[in-house]
């Protein structure tokens, strides 16, 4: 198609060819803005996962989940909120909800049109260690 609209000699293919090729960097330009924010959201599911996995084997939320989300802060490159739906030793078979709240900027070209989007996540799982 755009083969034939070059090889045409009136003007208006050229303005054609134009039109198309700005269409093409302009949906290029909004995969580029917009993509980061889908892997920021995989990544926090990722990080849930994760910590409340952590959570689990532990059988409470505290030094090793504290320490856990450090690593994971670290290997991931992102810093979110965490709240957890109670703290301390969890009992066997326990539910225990870890809620991770990020916020990501999306706009088009610098601050044209940007504005805040609030990611989260939430993941649960039940505790698997008995305490006396």
């Amino acid at each position: 198609m755009i083969t034939k609209l070059l090889r045409q000699k009136r003007g208006e293919g050229f303005i054609d060819v134009a039109v198309i090729v700005l269409c093409a960097m302009l949906v290029i330009a909004l995969a580029v803005r917009v993509l980061p924010v889908f892997i920021a959201k995989s990544q926090l599911d990722t990080f849930a996962a994760e910590l409340v996995r952590e959570a689990e084997i532990s059988g409470r939320v505290g030094t090793e989940t504290t320490a856990r989300a450090n690593v994971l802060r670290e290997r991931l490159g992102i810093d979110p909120v965490i709240t957890w739906s109670r703290t301390g030793n969890i009992q066997l078979n326990q539910e225990v909800t870890v809620t991770l709240t990020l916020q990501r900027n999306l706009g088009l070209f610098g601050g044209f049109g940007s504005f805040p989007v609030t990611l989260t996540s939430r993941a649960s799982g039940k505790s698997g260690v008995y305490w006396k």
